[in-house]
């Protein structure tokens, strides 16, 4: 399904100059590598809630649950200001099919965890930004991430991955689908869902056996819940390894003893941390040509979009 992937993003990650300081905090990577996938939307709550560049700097206080934000130097709250914005902007971005959110780490507005949160009676406690907070309360689709955390491989490759369903699901589901489109899809993401979660994947057959008896708009309303639910559980080698073997069996009746032993090595060698997870993609991928198994070859889960691969 075609088109860029619309994700939103802290401005100064772009290199926009809208920090508190007049500064900003570009991050090549995203902006010249995820970017090839992505189309950016740039968001600064401060400044969109009508806040000056530069600005005095502001911290958190307060209830970590909900906490307040106040100027530092003169302790004048702004808490009222920003959540208006707030309750504003989530409205819009409804409406932009956005894919996900990459927020500035710690920031007071941005920061979706470990942001420091002051108390007077106590050392400081660990909270979310006030905009970062309603984007995971208000939009709980969609995946939710800040810079520093992509940096780790495995994070970044989840939510690529979350954020590439997530478009496809959009572009699919607005486009009135039958409930045999709809059987068409989740046979298409059955591989890839049973990686991160078994249980899951078969509330999402029971809804989908079920769907003649629901309301259309609340059927794929809930499908989507939980193909989000499931992508975003952890898929873990040894979750990758039974789906791996259970590729495998489809060509029980088609491969050589050298073809099976060559694939069940490149599946330990995974197992045990040698080769990333491509290799025994690609080589099931190559099997799947090889035996013209349509059924395989429809797979999400063999055929990723290459740059979930990227380090």
């Amino acid at each position: 399904m075609g088109g860029k992937i619309r994700i939103g993003i802290s401005a100064c990650l772009l290199g926009e100059k809208v920090r508190y300081d007049g500064g900003h905090k570009h991050n090549r990577f995203l902006t010249d590598t995820l970017g090839i996938i992505f189309d950016f939307v740039p968001i600064c709550p401060e400044v969109e809630c009508g806040l000056p560049v530069p600005r005095e700097a502001m911290h958190l206080e307060g209830d970590p649950a909900a906490p307040r934000l106040v100027v530092t130097s003169s302790g004048a709250e702004l808490t009222a200001q920003l959540l208006e914005y707030c309750g504003v902007k989530i409205e819009k971005l409804r409406r932009e099919e956005l894919c996900g959110f990459i927020l500035k780490a710690r920031s007071p507005s941005c920061g979706i965890s470990g942001v420091a949160v002051s108390n007077r009676k106590s050392a400081p406690r660990s909270g979310s930004g006030l905009f970062a907070a309603a984007v995971i309360r208000e939009l709980p689709l969609l995946p939710v991430e800040n810079e520093e955390r992509l940096a780790d491989p495995a994070l970044r490759a989840n939510f690529m991955e979350r954020a590439i369903a997530i478009h496809n699901w959009q572009q699919f589901a607005k486009n009135s689908p039958s409930h045999g489109d709809l059987v068409a899809f989740h046979t298409r993401y059955k591989l890839q869902v049973m990686a991160h979660s078994i249980v899951i994947y078969r509330e999402m057959g029971r809804l989908v056996a079920t769907a003649m008896g629901h309301d259309r708009e609340q059927l794929l309303m809930g499908y989507g819940k939980l193909l989000m639910r499931a992508l975003a559980q952890q898929a873990t080698p040894r979750k990758h390894v039974n789906v791996l073997q259970h590729v495998m069996g489809y060509f029980k009746k088609n491969l050589s003893g050298g073809e099976k032993q060559a694939i069940a090595a490149t599946i330990e060698s995974y197992r045990q941390g040698n080769i990333p997870l491509a290799a025994p993609l690609a080589l099931l991928r190559q099997y799947a040509e090889t035996y013209d198994q349509a059924w395989l070859k429809g797979q999400t889960y063999l055929n990723p979009n290459p740059l979930l691969e990227l380090n």
